[in-house]
């Protein structure tokens, strides 16, 4: 259920960059989307899948919250 309201987030915000042509939200998006992939990476660790695919997404969110931080401190 939250990877769904996280995903109709972005989707919002993502939707209203590419038609305004206004990427001042960025930041925002990628704060959502890495909230999308860490639940997802905490939900596979949960469901005991000993893959790579659950720790991979905790790496990816891992980045995506520097590159938001990153965009909030230029912006």
């Amino acid at each position: 259920m939250v990877r769904i309201i996280l995903a109709i987030i972005v989707l919002a915000l993502s939707a209203y960059q590419l038609i305004t042509e206004n990427f001042e939200l960025m930041p925002y998006s990628m704060l959502f989307l890495r909230s999308i992939m860490l639940v997802t990476g905490l939900a596979e660790l949960q469901k005991d899948r000993k893959g790579f695919w659950g720790y991979m997404s905790i790496v990816v969110s891992s980045f995506l919250f520097f590159v938001s931080i990153q965009g909030f401190l230029v912006n």
